[in-house]
C-alpha cells in the first residue's frame, strides 16, 4: 500500500501533500531548490507508483508563489505523468491557483494547460501575509 507523501515547506521548498486514498496531490509554496532533481526525485517515484494504483479521481492543487527554471521543468514532468493517467481513462483535474495580481503565473499556468491535455482550472487568489 502506497503510503501519504509529506513534506513540509522549507524556505526554497513547496510544501508536498499527496494522499494516494483521495488522489488529492497537493504542491504548495516556493520551489526553488538547491538541487531540484534531488528535492523531487522521491515526488517522481512517488507518482509512478501511484498511477500503478490511482485512487478513483486525482486532482492535483499547484499553489506555487514562486519557482525557478529548473522547477518549472520538473513541475512540467509531473503535468506529463497526470496527462498519462488521464490518457489511460482515470479522472484527473489539474488546479493552477495564481496571486491576483500575478499576471506571469496566471500566463505560465495557461502555458501549461496549452501543452498538457487534461481538465485544467486556473483559479485565482488573492494573496494575504499570514
Amino acid at each position: 500500500m502506497l503510503k501519504k507523501l509529506y513534506k513540509k515547506a522549507g524556505l526554497d521548498t513547496p510544501k508536498i501533500d499527496f494522499d494516494p486514498e483521495t488522489g488529492i496531490l497537493i504542491i504548495e509554496g516556493k520551489s526553488f531548490p538547491p538541487d531540484v532533481k534531488e528535492f523531487y526525485a522521491d515526488v517522481l517515484e512517488w507518482l509512478d507508483e501511484y498511477m500503478q494504483k490511482p485512487a478513483p479521481q486525482t486532482e492535483l492543487t499547484l499553489k506555487l508563489d514562486y519557482f525557478n527554471t529548473a522547477s518549472s521543468k520538473i513541475i512540467l514532468d509531473i503535468l506529463y505523468k497526470m496527462e498519462d493517467l488521464y490518457k489511460s481513462g482515470q479522472p484527473v483535474i489539474v488546479k493552477w491557483y495564481y496571486p491576483e495580481d500575478d499576471e506571469d503565473m496566471k500566463e505560465t499556468g495557461l502555458e501549461y494547460a496549452e501543452i498538457i491535455k487534461v481538465p485544467f482550472k486556473q483559479i485565482s487568489y488573492t494573496y494575504t501575509f499570514e
